[in-house]
């Protein structure tokens, strides 16, 4: 019977431990979340002076002096932004800069006395710590739930079509609504963006981590954008038949089969053509759309690079030149 109840008394503190961590964060983090409402242009059937209303989603301060970040999806072909902070302001917000292929955004707002989150080091997260999520679920404002990091190192495919890697895996639950809000460790620390949940399954939820959206952040306040390099070819990734695997003693048993080619692009420049299949570039092999995503980087732009090929029975380096993408 001691030990029973001795057993309760611990349940109860490590209970207590838990509800204060998560009341403390949520206190703490809660005064820079905002929700994120956005209007969009009239359909043509409407007055030219309404605007369509798209939706809504989070955010939260990260400066004293009115940036904040989101996600990309909850401000796309937004008209007007408007920021409803905590404390009920409403304040009208402008775009400064939007990565699809991330699916991060940042807007700016004029507003005082604005508390600005604090960041934590996603490269120290581990497996089954505590991960709270604060954001706007259909509109309930500065709803927190909680859970652990249930996984690290995971993919996601933004709506752009394009890879983010190095996801945090979470089990707090996520709602529409909670689209751009902070995910935090034990600290009230911002370990992630709430960025998607998979439907219909229960606690499998996701987050960009938060050294990569403090990377894109910087570049999308400096510049407005995300600079990229671009091939111009279209194409897929597709399983390569095992004697050409070892025929070619290559690494992988994928490549890139190109669709198509744009004239006038670094790839027609090298000549590129349709029906080629890319298994490398410079010293990376290449499996798939992906890795060749990942290598095309800001600084690839006008560096002229061999891309391996194969055509027909040849295996070929063509030299390619991207160039920085237009958005």
């Amino acid at each position: 019977m001691f030990q029973a109840a001795n057993e309760g008394t611990i349940e109860r503190l490590l209970s207590d431990d838990y509800s204060r961590t998560v009341t403390s964060v949520a206190g703490k983090v809660s005064p820079s979340v905002v929700r994120v409402e956005v209007a969009g242009r009239p359909q043509a059937t409407e007055s030219p002076t309404r605007d369509e209303a798209l939706g809504s989603g989070s955010g939260f301060v990260v400066t004293p002096d009115g940036f904040i970040l989101t996600n990309s999806h909850v401000v796309a072909g937004a008209k007007r932004i408007m920021v409803t902070l905590l404390d009920g302001r409403h304040v009208p917000a402008h775009l400064v800069g939007d990565d699809p292929d991330s699916d991060l955004a940042v807007i700016r707002i004029h507003a005082s006395e604005l508390h600005a989150v604090e960041f934590g080091d996603s490269a120290r997260l581990r497996v089954g710590q505590i991960a709270i999520a604060i954001g706007n679920p259909y509109g309930l404002d500065c709803t927190v739930t909680a859970g652990v990091v249930s996984a690290l190192g995971r993919s996601l495919r933004t709506k752009s079509g394009r890879l983010v890697d190095d996801v945090v895996q979470t089990d707090a639950a996520l709602n529409p609504g909670n689209s751009g809000g902070p995910l935090c460790d034990a600290t009230g620390a911002v370990i992630g963006v709430n960025t998607a949940m998979i439907m219909p399954a229960q606690g499998i939820c996701f987050a960009i981590a938060a050294n990569s959206a403090v990377f894109i952040m910087g570049k999308l306040i400096h510049d407005g954008r995300i600079r990229r390099s671009y091939l111009g070819l279209l194409g897929q990734t597709v399983p390569l038949h095992r004697r050409v695997v070892r025929f070619h003693r290559l690494e992988r048993e994928t490549g890139i089969f190109v669709a198509s080619v744009e004239a006038g692009s670094p790839a027609a420049d090298a000549g590129v053509r349709p029906g080629d299949l890319i298994v490398g570039y410079g010293d990376a092999t290449l499996a798939g759309l992906d890795d060749l995503h990942r290598v095309l980087t800001e600084e690839q732009a006008g560096i002229p690079t061999a891309l391996t090929v194969l055509r027909g029975s040849e295996k070929l380096s063509l030299v390619v030149r991207p160039i920085e993408r237009k958005h």
